[in-house]
């Protein structure tokens, strides 16, 4: 009964949230914000996790390709595989649900039992327009972009591990990079992003929003919000496989 109710109040402050802003100036301010607090400030977290598993994949897929009947430049091929279908997507995702999500659940829910939230209710404010709203939007718009800058440092750092290492020749890593490209598989990558980043903004805005007592409760909050976020996510990526690969 308690996931029946929780789902239901999660559509009724969506419905709330999805609402056409009052005041745009207000919108457009708070838009920007949100942007360099969850976008923004992610850059270098991100930059150093996509540099290190394009190189531990570079490693792993060379070590595991042994074999001379294998060209080399399949290293190539299955590292951009590997960060464009998966990796780069869904990881990076799941980190930013730690590191946005907890941040969004907690600046939400610091402001409920505080009564802020109270405050703009009474000013005429639609709370959950004004909070979740512009994070929701600001996460659909920056979030691919991260990936695609994910996706870059990624197989640059598989690059860098081959040719360092002495597995892979430069020439065959770059071959097997520019070997039987499929567009769509950028496409793919890019709606699951769009559809990770609703998830944390959302299930993260709700956990902050309908926090009930005092600190304790708003971390507790913030540890559910990210737990909820990394199971749907991991959900929601099998589901779009499943209806856009298969």
């Amino acid at each position: 009964m308690s996931l029946i109710r929780e789902s239901g109040e999660y559509v009724l402050l969506m419905l709330e949230t999805l609402r056409r802003p009052d005041k745009w100036k207000m919108f457009r301010h708070q838009l920007l914000i949100d942007m360099r607090h969850m976008g923004s400030d992610s850059i270098g977290l991100v930059a150093f996790i996509s540099i290190f598993t394009g190189a531990i994949i570079a490693l792993q897929v060379s070590y595991n390709l042994d074999n001379p009947l294998i060209p080399a430049s399949m290293v190539g091929y299955m590292t951009r595989e590997m960060m464009v279908l998966e990796f780069a997507p869904t990881i990076i995702s799941l980190i930013l649900a730690g590191k946005v999500g907890s941040l969004i659940a907690s600046e939400i829910g610091t402001m409920r039992v505080t009564e802020q939230i109270d405050a703009l209710r009474v000013m005429g404010i639609n709370p959950p327009n004004y909070l979740i709203l512009p994070k929701m939007i600001a996460a659909m718009l920056y979030f691919p972009v991260l990936i695609v800058f994910s996706i870059l440092l990624g197989l640059i750092g598989g690059w860098m591990a081959g040719v360092f290492s002495g597995l892979v020749p430069s020439d065959d890593f770059i071959v097997g990079l520019r070997s039987w490209f499929n567009p769509f598989s950028l496409t793919y990558a890019l709606i699951k992003t769009v559809v990770f980043a609703v998830i944390i903004t959302s299930i993260s805005g709700y956990m902050g929003y309908t926090v009930k007592g005092g600190s304790v409760e708003v971390g507790r909050n913030s540890t559910k919000a990210v737990v909820y976020s990394s199971i749907l996510i991991i959900v929601w990526d099998l589901i779009l496989t499943q209806l856009l690969l298969v």
